[in-house]
């Protein structure tokens, strides 16, 4: 009976692979599912609002709510008429948060607003997703769909949020000043501006918020360029930020207990030319994980520093298999990387893949999950796990407008 089952597996898992039509990934409107040709990995198109924008979150900010994940949408070719008593239009190409059910792909759209927002900030515990218009933070709740203004920003402090800390009581984030602003305005391309800013050595302040009594905290001050603010995924009290800059002349994974204003140095370069970045929490809280390079575009790495101990925990990776972004599943047993083209640091000739890691010793073996020949890397797949683990979720163009996909592991 044992045989027959498999067997009676096998076939079915056979005939499903034969409905999913095997393709080139690209290039041209793709179905909704399909198999890529080239790593026979099936891929689903998870945003199907056609005719829109469709965009995933940055690789380290969680947008899963229970089975659901949030996502931005903008419409990019008509004005959508919405409910009558929050406003009566949207502009066309504005974005608006979105929630979709990763089990039946239904989506629903939970904000209405006519001034452009950003921040991807979830609180997956409670469900709400906060955001900012300008200096004002608000808050939607994904199943209600009330929406809530959070916080107002004094004149004298216009910060930004982009984080919430692990039971949901704290936002975070960083204020710059009005001199660095006006550099930003002046060099919008990030090859001018990214050594300017940080050779300005402009003050920045990080500060929370708490959501319950609206008091503000300015946890931190520095020169530096404080950035990539982040929560701790288990410790409520534990802010990660980075010295922002050219990553050869920083030294930028830093962490700051926000009641005791305690600060540590998570890693300290070693040679010339190293680089470390792209930092994020494991789903643990237990280490911090970040790309290191032994030198730059030289030898690549994934390494991890258990924030507790401080011990370190490093994988090498092939050229090609470097990727602008890696994350990891919940138990630091899988990676995932989205590739990048020749154009990026690692100069790599074969590197435009979605990929799958497995620590195996001291070294990642890889997996090529989605050919990505036909995305354009200026936009960033930003991979991340599904909540049931069994799928990488990104985002990508190669249909010629953004969506996002998720490809079964």
């Amino acid at each position: 009976m044992k045989l027959l089952s498999t067997v009676a597996l096998l076939f079915a898992t056979v005939l499903c692979l034969h409905a999913q039509e095997v393709l080139e990934t690209g290039g041209k409107k793709m179905p909704d599912e399909w198999i890529d040709q080239d790593t026979k990995h099936r891929i689903i198109k998870l945003t199907r609002l056609e005719g829109r924008s469709n965009l995933s979150f940055y690789f380290h900010n969680n947008p899963f709510i229970g089975n659901s994940m949030v996502f931005y949408s903008s419409n990019k070719n008509n004005v959508d008429s919405v409910r009558k008593q929050e406003i009566s239009t949207v502009i066309s190409g504005n974005r608006q948060i979105h929630l979709l059910d990763l089990k039946t792909l239904k989506t629903e759209q939970l904000t209405y607003h006519r001034l452009p927002m950003n921040g991807e900030i979830v609180d997956n515990k409670k469900g709400i997703v906060y955001y900012q218009i300008r200096d004002t933070v608000f808050s939607v709740n994904a199943k209600t769909k009330e929406v809530k203004q959070v916080f107002v920003f004094p004149a004298d402090f216009k910060g930004t949020v982009t984080a919430i800390n692990a039971d949901g009581t704290l936002l975070g984030g960083a204020k710059s000043s009005d001199e660095e602003k006006e550099l930003f305005k002046k060099y919008p391309n990030k090859s001018s501006y990214f050594n300017i800013i940080y050779e300005a050595k402009l003050p920045r302040t990080l500060f929370t918020i708490n959501v319950k009594t609206k008091e503000l905290d300015k946890v931190h001050s520095d020169s530096a360029w404080l950035n990539h603010v982040q929560f701790s995924s288990t410790d409520p009290n534990l802010l990660m930020f980075c010295h922002e800059g050219p990553w050869h002349k920083v030294n930028r994974i830093w962490t700051i207990d926000v009641k005791t204003k305690k600060i540590t140095q998570i890693h300290k370069r070693i040679m010339d030319m190293e680089i470390a970045g792209h930092e994020w929490p494991s789903v643990d809280g237990q280490t911090i994980w970040y790309d290191l390079q032994q030198p730059r575009s030289t030898k690549f790495y994934v390494e991890g520093h258990n924030v507790n101990t401080g011990a370190k925990t490093k994988y090498e990776l092939q050229r090609d298999e470097w990727s602008i972004h890696f994350n990891s599943n919940k138990d630091n047993s899988l990676f995932c990387g989205d590739g990048g083209d020749a154009g990026q640091v690692a100069r790599a000739k074969d590197g435009m893949w979605i990929y799958l890691f497995k620590p195996d010793g001291d070294k990642f073996t890889a997996t090529r999950l989605v050919n990505m020949k036909h995305h354009n890397y200026r936009l960033e797949p930003n991979v991340h796990f599904s909540p049931d683990g069994k799928w990488v979720i990104f985002r990508a163009n190669f249909e010629g407008i953004e969506n996002v996909y998720a490809v079964e592991l």
